[in-house]
């Protein structure tokens, strides 16, 4: 059985059916959802994918983009987000994979979808290849594309003492102008984030630039003498 199948009997399998309306109507999704939720999916997934390891990149890669591009259930796509990030798969995680990492996000377009490739994916990459991944996130950051625009704010969120503070900032401010939700959302959970590693800074910052509403409280929200 191929691994794709494989992907999809397992999640029939741990689906709960009732719970399909709830968890799209949660998500506000066009794609159905089978019902899986999320430990008995990665419980299905691990199993799955020990039992059908993947020889080359290029392989994975395929994997990835098929279980992405012919998916019917929402829970289909959140299996080839799991697959990306697969132990297994580490030493893939290289330059090649950007432009799979560059679709999901652009086709996903949607936060359950795009930032755990923000976070864990492009992030990884980023700390990996600095020069390389710092120019590109630069050039996402001035995207018309929002969450090409959120994954260039969000993918420090786990750096802690190693974010690279100019970065930071110069990927949030092309879009401290932006009213969208999501983009307003993401500047401000990248600077809490920040905020845990220097407040002062975040402080300053937030001031300087006169950052306000939802973004500020978000910023701030973990700082009460501010």
């Amino acid at each position: 059985m191929s691994l794709g199948k494989a992907v999809r009997l397992a999640l029939q399998e741990a689906s709960e059916p009732g719970k399909a309306e709830a968890m799209r109507a949660y998500m506000k999704s066009a794609m159905p959802f089978l019902g899986v939720q999320a430990a008995p999916r990665r419980k299905a997934l691990k199993r799955v994918f020990t039992g059908h390891r993947l020889e080359t990149a290029p392989e994975w890669r395929r994997a990835v983009l098929s279980l992405w591009r012919e998916a019917e259930y929402r829970e289909e796509r959140y299996a080839a987000v799991e697959l990306s990030g697969f132990p297994y798969y580490r030493e893939f995680q290289t330059l090649y994979t950007v432009p799979m990492y560059e679709e999901m996000i652009v086709s996903g377009a949607w936060w359950d979808l795009v930032d755990e490739l923000a976070t864990h994916r492009i992030g990884g990459l980023l700390a990996a290849y600095p020069d390389s991944m710092r120019a590109l996130m630069l050039e996402w950051a001035h995207d018309d594309d929002l969450w090409k625009r959120r994954t260039a704010i969000l993918c420090q969120n786990r750096f802690k003492t190693r974010t690279d503070t100019a970065l930071l900032y110069a990927c949030i401010e092309p879009s401290l102008s932006d009213n969208d939700f999501f983009a307003r959302k993401a500047i401000g959970w990248a600077l809490r984030e920040y905020a845990k590693t220097n407040p002062g800074d975040v402080v300053r910052y937030v001031k300087a630039k006169g950052i306000s509403g939802l973004s500020r409280r978000e910023a701030l929200k973990n700082l009460p003498l501010t």
